[in-house]
């Protein structure tokens, strides 16, 4: 069992609490697309998720691979994310 998740933060989070849940939906589906593509070291490279004003900034510990911020991209596009393609990344 993995225990150390990435901190979730949002813009205004105490006035629009959705914006942390919407982050929680999406960071279970990254995981979940990660596990199915075989990507076992990918929940350890993940340091923080922020919403900011609909755009997600994704943190990491280590650089990410094409694939892996592809994840990002396909689930803040969804309709459990924001539904587009704002998501910037920062190592």
């Amino acid at each position: 069992m993995f225990l150390d998740h990435p901190t979730l933060t949002a813009t205004n989070s105490f006035t629009e609490p959705d914006r942390l849940e919407r982050l929680t939906r999406v960071y279970g589906y990254v995981v979940a697309l990660a596990d199915m593509a075989g990507k076992q070291a990918f929940i350890e490279k993940v340091s923080q998720l922020h919403d900011h004003k609909g755009t997600l900034i994704v943190f990491w510990h280590d650089s990410p691979t094409e694939d892996e911020k592809a994840f990002f991209g396909q689930a803040w596009a969804s309709k459990v994310g924001d539904g587009t393609q704002s998501v910037e990344h920062e190592v």
